[in-house]
């Protein structure tokens, strides 16, 4: 990667939670589809997973190099960056269900009441991080790759 680049974090923020919403959208429409397939089985717990995988790994990422970045610049920001942090714990506890319920191959409303409640939650939490960090984000200097600040998305 090259150093001199400024990133705009906020930009790259907004476009991990667009790619998030539109995984979540196509898994929800997997589960719609039903078990007409006869590997419908094996392609919901495909697109759990790999769902499950990318909004973890994202939240993994923030924990892990974005918000101490934040925190060093914007210490105002600790009672935000610890409720988002919060939020990622019980999501990812969410997450670790769902791909229980795909492993288990549970019936396709089991799996959609699991997908509801991430939904939900996930888009609560977006917003959130969205009204109370994009704007200190916009000015932050942090010399990474985006990957291994956001999850590689």
């Amino acid at each position: 990667m090259d150093s001199d680049r400024l990133i705009a974090w906020d930009a790259e923020l907004r476009g991990v939670h667009s790619r998030l919403r539109e995984a979540l959208a196509v898994t929800q429409e997997a589960v719609a589809a039903g078990t007409a397939a006869p590997d419908a089985a094996s392609d919901l717990l495909l697109y759990c997973t790999g769902f499950c995988v990318a909004l973890d790994g994202h939240h993994r990422s923030e924990d892990a190099a974005l918000f101490p970045a934040l925190a060093a610049e914007h210490p105002e920001l600790a009672p935000a960056i610890e409720k988002l942090m919060q939020d990622h714990s019980m999501l990812s506890q969410l997450l670790g269900a769902l791909r229980t319920a795909a492993e288990r191959q549970e019936d396709t409303a089991a799996i959609r009441g699991h997908l509801d409640g991430i939904s939900a939650i996930m888009e609560s939490h977006f917003r959130y991080e969205e009204r109370e960090i994009l704007e200190p984000l916009s000015s932050l200097r942090l010399s990474a790759d985006p990957a291994d600040v956001l999850g590689p998305l």
